[in-house]
């Protein structure tokens, strides 16, 4: 096992987990195995809890973990299903070491961070590396990003661990990637000093890095290179320029011209092997048409809804249509935001806020036929905007919002549940598809595995009433309702499940390209 440890420095934000990805990218493009895994300093157990608005999205794996946002971009890039082992994070290690000290495990020795929080997270890394790919092998090379910034308290444990790792391999079996800001003042010059000053950081901690990427808005010239170069005392070939892209998917193109894979196989004394270019040719096919989309959204932050950018993007790729998203406040918006869209999407989300203007979102798209797809809280939205209008129950309510006709009920095994963390229906679950239905025609079956994330579900007692008012339920897992269908000669669907969490730019989530397909057609229809 090879590895390659990620460190960042300056400020947070620059695209470490961008740089571990595409890395990764460039080395599975040369036919590698390739694994990753994420540090997390903060000492929550996992992102489950975290507020949205200030972490970003809440990335679920297929055995359920609730994860960091890279963890998505990693599977995304690199094409590989993750488990929970693969984020470890200040709270997890801490867990397990005091654990272990209430078992006796360390037989009355003093516990302390050295050696056995530091043990504890060379063996959470070295478990992560060898976890069987999706083909049952073990992966050639790990990529592990710490998270954070280099100087932070937080981190220190974890390059501890790193530091002790590189005394225990040999010099071909790991390497370190430093990613720092280079910025650019009003004169259009380079600034090498924050990158000194990183790299002063790093040494003092006894890591040395071997290759540098230079975070900036434009390209660094050779002469910044070598200031580097110099200063840091890394080789000029190994200071990479990694300026800001107009798309995350240009930058393992980008890395590729700047020689990044010939600098890792030096130092890894990993063959040299032509890339497979087929990846490029996906992820940079150009576009012939244009869609327009409305999120409606209640966090007001793009991050929060990163996989369902990214899922839309895919299927615009596969269908060369551009999607252009209109980000739509819940609680503020007029209807006349809506005039000009192709299409609706609702995403998931917790909580009563918003949620009149989702209502009203949904009854837009469906009385003027405008392609609507709906995730997790769209779907139980779209329950309840039909159970009101068309059912004229208008007290249809989710009993996550209190008082009122439950069409939404909370999921029997939740009803005792009290801690929040880690509770919910999560992962991966099967689901039985209908034929002659639009989900079967998307899928081309009738099993799919895909994952899950929430508290509540379609109340069992309402669902007849609501079938033989219009709206089909053609997904189910046992006797809970996964998809929901309108057949009124548009595109209106919803899935319990979150699609985007499986899609990825070479395999495209069916429902998304079934949505953006529609938008299309509702936009040339338009015309």
């Amino acid at each position: 096992m090879k590895y390659i440890f990620v460190t960042g420095g300056v400020m947070s934000g620059l695209g470490k987990g961008i740089t571990t990805a595409s890395i990764g990218r460039l080395l599975k493009n040369r036919g590698y195995g390739v694994t990753a895994v994420k540090i997390d300093p903060y000492l929550n157990i996992d992102a489950g809890t975290m507020n949205p608005a200030q972490h970003g999205e809440v990335f679920v794996l297929k055995d359920g973990g609730e994860v960091d946002l890279d963890l998505g971009n990693y599977e995304r890039f690199l094409d590989i299903n993750l488990s929970s082992d693969h984020n470890i994070t200040t709270g997890r290690v801490y867990q397990a070491v005091i654990e272990k000290e209430r078992r006796g495990d360390y037989l009355g020795a003093t516990v302390q961070i050295i050696p056995h929080i530091t043990n504890q997270i060379k063996d959470c890394i070295r478990k992560a590396a060898n976890n069987p790919l999706e083909d049952g092998a073990i992966a050639d090379m790990c990529l592990v990003e710490v998270g954070g910034t280099v100087g932070d308290i937080e981190s220190m444990p974890f390059l501890e661990a790193v530091r002790q790792m590189h005394g225990e391999v040999a010099p071909d079996e790991m390497i370190l990637v430093h990613v720092t800001l280079v910025p650019v003042d009003t004169m259009g010059d380079h600034k090498t000093k924050p990158t000194q000053h990183s790299v002063k950081a790093l040494r003092e901690l006894g890591l040395h890095p071997d290759i540098i990427v230079g975070r900036s808005d434009i390209v660094m010239d050779p002469g910044t290179k070598r200031k580097i170069s110099e200063f840091c005392d890394v080789s000029q070939r190994a200071v990479i320029s990694a300026a800001t892209a107009c798309d995350i998917y240009e930058v393992p193109m980008e890395l590729e011209k700047e020689g990044l894979a010939d600098v890792v196989a030096d130092l890894l004394n990993l063959e040299k092997r032509e890339a497979d270019n087929e990846w490029y040719r996906v992820v940079s096919k150009e576009y012939t048409n244009r869609v327009t989309i409305a999120i409606v959204s209640k966090y007001g932050i793009e991050d929060v809804y990163i996989s369902i950018k990214e899922a839309l993007k895919h299927a615009g790729r596969k269908l060369s249509t551009e999607v252009r998203i209109k980000w739509i406040d819940a609680e503020t918006y007029e209807t006349h935001d809506l005039a000009d869209v192709d299409g609706i999407l609702v995403p998931g989300g917790f909580g009563i806020r918003g949620i009149e203007g989702k209502l009203a979102a949904i009854k837009y798209a469906r009385e003027n036929k405008i392609p609507y797809l709906g995730l997790c809280l769209g779907f139980q939205t779209a329950v309840i905007e039909f159970c009101r209008d068309v059912l004229g129950w208008t007290d249809s309510v989710s009993e996550e919002w209190g008082d009122g006709r439950h069409v939404i009920a909370i999921l029997p095994e939740q009803e005792d549940v009290h801690d929040l963390g880690g509770t919910m229906r999560l992962g991966d679950c099967e689901i039985d598809i209908s034929p002659k239905s639009r989900i079967y025609d998307l899928y081309g079956s009738k099993k799919i595995i895909e994952r899950h994330r929430h508290r509540y579900e379609v109340n069992p007692e309402y669902i007849d009433e609501i079938e033989k008012a219009g709206l089909k339920f053609t997904g189910r897992c046992g006797n809970r309702m996964e998809v929901c269908e309108i057949e009124n000669g548009s595109f209106f669907l919803a899935t319990q499940f979150h699609p985007e969490f499986k899609s990825t730019p070479t395999r495209p989530s069916p429902p998304y390209v079934g949505f953006v397909e529609a938008c299309l057609e509702n936009s040339r229809a338009k015309k």
